[in-house]
């Protein structure tokens, strides 16, 4: 689907699309059972339910940038089987929509560096060599992530993939920040863990308008009950704090909470019911 900016005071966002998937569900919503699951996401026949790469455009006075790039073009074709994944590179294609090609991004931030999130940051050129999508850009990237994406650590093998990631490194496009970094004015990366080690979350400041993708530690609008985390978290417990004052925050300060993998939605305001229940308002 293609959407309209939305104005951060003077930056502007773009949601786009790196590329829809279908993953199980249980893996999706952790220990909560099919029976409660099932009302929010409804599963096919292999257990599975859609999911959404949300990648956001973020155009400010001196720049423009991208967060997270969905899964990209790599995958062979059991993988791309078995999740239903679309064809060639989903988010080079929709920023084409919207007139906008890889060369004119000059910053990407990655939330984290699994493969639904930095896979479109790499793609296999005519001769099969892999080599950067983005050219120009910085790639920010907590340097805790980074250690643990490329440290070959025995019970993470599988979360992380070399081709993913290696060839930034090697063309030298990698920025490592150590916590809470401002990258441009108005964009500011903070380390939250929880979802993985290095996991971080982005703010968007312009005036009094603010949004924040909170990456994988809130994926969908399904995910707002505190309780309800992703089976893939290395941390649930973390996740579940961050959460209640991630709610908080957004609601005090009137944010937009930007959503990484909501089929719908994927911008929102919040507020509380009467009985204390986060509530999402969709903002097209």
């Amino acid at each position: 689907m293609k959407r309209s900016w939305i104005p951060v005071g003077e930056l502007q966002l773009l949601p786009v699309s790196g590329g829809q998937l279908w993953l199980d569900g249980g893996s999706m919503f952790g220990m909560v059972p099919r029976m409660l699951w099932q009302r929010f996401a409804e599963p096919d026949s292999q257990n599975r339910v859609l999911v959404e790469t949300n990648c956001f455009v973020v155009r400010t006075p001196t720049s423009l940038g991208i967060i997270d790039s969905g899964y990209g073009g790599k995958a062979g074709p059991k993988v791309r089987k078995r999740m239903s994944m679309e064809d060639g590179m989903p988010l080079v294609r929709n920023l084409a929509e919207h007139g906008i090609v890889p060369d004119q991004i000059d910053w990407v931030i990655l939330s984290h560096l699994h493969f639904d999130h930095v896979g479109g940051c790499v793609a296999r050129n005519a001769s099969g060599r892999l080599e950067p999508v983005f050219r120009r850009a910085r790639h920010i990237i907590q340097h805790t992530e980074w250690a643990d994406a490329t440290g070959k650590i025995p019970e993470l093998v599988g979360s992380y993939f070399a081709d993913d990631i290696v060839p930034l490194s090697d063309a030298g496009l990698v920025e490592q920040v150590d916590g809470t970094t401002e990258i441009v004015p108005g964009v500011t990366v903070t380390l939250t863990g929880g979802h993985t080690r290095g996991h971080q979350s982005i703010a968007l400041q312009s005036g009094e308008a603010s949004a924040i993708f909170a990456g994988d530690i809130c994926p969908t609008a399904a995910h707002l009950p505190t309780f309800w985390t992703l089976s893939y978290d290395q941390f649930p417990l973390t996740v579940r704090r961050l959460k209640a004052s991630l709610f908080d925050n957004v609601i005090q300060h009137d944010r937009l909470l930007l959503f990484s993998h909501d089929p719908v939605t994927p911008a929102v305001r919040l507020t509380r019911s009467a009985d204390g229940q986060v509530v999402a308002h969709p903002v097209s």
